[in-house]
């Protein structure tokens, strides 16, 4: 089962998002340094793809951190979290709508400044609100896709997704560097 799981994420992380030049991207994101370089480590290359998955599961990271540091400071929380299994069912549920909000965030903010707009096919209103939607979707997806090979099959589902994702670059980081060492000198 969490083959299976893994393997669905990283099919989506190839599927390039609605009204986007795949090639075009390709041109414009050849230089895949920066921080660029490292989200597009832990999504498994989905980031620089402007793949359904762009934004992987880090929405949730940072919901679930946010979630932590308000169990230090909010009462409310303080008390949910002392409540046993029912606490942290609540809690879980309020840091699936926060990450619903963060991705709301990011989202545009992804589109805006890892998508130019050489590569935007449709850079319309409408096309922007669906992708702010499919990307929501995607992470949610993921969140979802975690949460199901914790339950089902083995290790920390999140953990694992993050761990694929870093591995997936290997083999291409391997070869670069190979090919930088027996380069011209």
């Amino acid at each position: 089962t969490t083959l299976a799981l893994l393997l669905v994420f990283r099919i989506g992380s190839y599927i390039v998002l609605p009204g986007i030049d795949a090639q075009a991207l390709a041109a414009a994101n050849q230089g895949g340094g920066g921080l660029a370089g490292l989200l597009d480590l832990f999504t498994g290359g989905a980031f620089n793809r402007a793949s359904i998955f762009s934004l992987g599961i880090m929405p949730y990271i940072s919901a679930s951190i946010i979630m932590q540091l308000m169990g230090i400071a909010v009462p409310t929380i303080q008390k949910m979290q002392k409540e046993g299994a029912s606490g942290q069912k609540k809690i879980n549920q309020y840091t699936r709508f926060l990450t619903i909000v963060i991705t709301g965030f990011q989202a545009p903010g992804y589109i805006a400044a890892s998508v130019p707009e050489s590569a935007r096919l449709y850079d319309t209103p409408f096309w922007w609100v669906t992708t702010i939607v499919i990307l929501t979707s995607g992470t949610l997806f993921v969140m979802w896709l975690g949460e199901r090979i914790t339950d089902r099959g083995v290790g920390n589902g999140i953990s694992l997704l993050i761990m694929i994702g870093i591995i997936a670059g290997l083999p291409g980081a391997f070869f670069q560097e190979v090919v930088a060492a027996t380069g011209p000198e």
